[in-house]
């Protein structure tokens, strides 16, 4: 297990999610040495929010440690589109991301899709996402030699879950999480509702919690359906599902929204996603085990994807992309 913090009780471990990206970065790196040349990542910034631009040069600083050319570029909203095209024809350009939002509305959708898939390392395109809900992890089921791309931090996520032993690696691949009730506070489009389709894929029962209501996602009693379905809960909240899970993994935006610790089961591992401290400072008291961010995690993550990508266009036997492939994870293959 990862070192702790010495400020937590002794029922408590605190895991920083370093500890998890130290142990990716050093696969990144294995599947680097593969190649003829470094991977070459062009992100676009076309907004003024400071999150985004934090995002950009974390990404930038990261990609130079690990041997990733990086260019920011930064356009006007308005001619975006047009830079995204002309990078996607770009035989320089191996991956493409775009930070978000830009327009904060549908037009920031029309954008995704055109991103070339084969150079979506977000994995925001409609193919991916259309596979992910439908528990496709293939581009090519029947080769199954193309995997599909996953959005960044809800396969973060899952990487620390992974990290942490919450996959049953015993278990069939795609059936891990069987047994595991886990909260999910925040679904959003880009990270609560991927991240609790993930979780659910992976055979684990996940209540989605948003203002709007509670949602679960599972498939089925004893993972009959081969992907999640989707039941809305009328009249149940956080109060009523939180106490039944085991883990609890909360990204709600803002200053103003703090997890209720009484409402956690004894135990539970708590993860927060957000930019936000979500979890406040007794929760130590409750949980096993918290992770207090996962930022380092999805860079490092945005760095596999890309290489995910490099392998799948690639027509010979490297595959940059299977140093990072272990036994047990979400990627390893069936």
């Amino acid at each position: 297990m990862a070192s702790t913090t010495d400020s937590a009780p002794a029922s408590c471990k605190v895991m920083l999610s370093k500890h998890v990206a130290n142990r990716l970065v050093a696969e990144v790196q294995e599947g680097v040495k593969t190649l003829e040349r470094p991977p070459h990542l062009v992100g676009f910034l076309a907004n003024d929010d400071p999150a985004a631009l934090m995002y950009a040069q974390w990404t930038e600083k990261t990609c130079h440690e690990n041997g990733f050319r990086y260019s920011l570029r930064e356009v006007p909203r308005d001619d975006l589109e047009q830079a995204i095209l002309a990078a996607n024809v770009d035989a320089e350009v191996d991956g493409i991301i775009v930070y978000y939002p830009i327009f904060n509305n549908r037009q920031d959708q029309y954008l995704q899709q055109i991103v070339d898939i084969n150079k979506d390392v977000e994995g925001l395109s409609h193919r991916y996402i259309f596979n992910m809900y439908q528990n496709i992890r293939f581009l090519d089921p029947e080769t199954k030699k193309q995997k599909c791309i996953l959005p960044c931090t809800p396969l973060a996520v899952i990487k620390i879950l992974e990290y942490i032993n919450i996959y049953n690696t015993i278990l069939p691949y795609g059936n891990r999480l069987f047994g595991h009730t886990i909260c999910v506070v925040n679904r959003s489009e880009v990270v609560g509702r991927p991240l609790a389709a993930l979780l659910a894929n992976d055979g684990a029962c996940v209540y989605s919690v948003d203002i709007t209501g509670v949602q679960k996602f599972t498939r089925g009693d004893g993972l009959k359906k081969g992907r999640h379905e989707v039941v809305d809960l009328q009249g149940k909240t956080l109060k009523d599902v939180a106490p039944l899970c085991d883990v609890v993994i909360s990204g709600v935006p803002g200053d103003s929204y703090k997890f209720d610790t009484s409402l956690l089961r004894e135990g539970a591992v708590c993860v927060n996603f957000s930019s936000e401290r979500n979890f406040g400072p007794e929760v130590k008291g409750k949980a096993s085990l918290f992770v207090p961010s996962i930022g380092k995690v999805t860079i490092v993550v945005l760095l596999r994807n890309l290489l995910r990508l490099i392998q799948n266009s690639r027509l010979d036997d490297v595959k940059p992309a299977a140093a990072t492939e272990r036994p047990g994870t979400l990627e390893a293959a069936s």
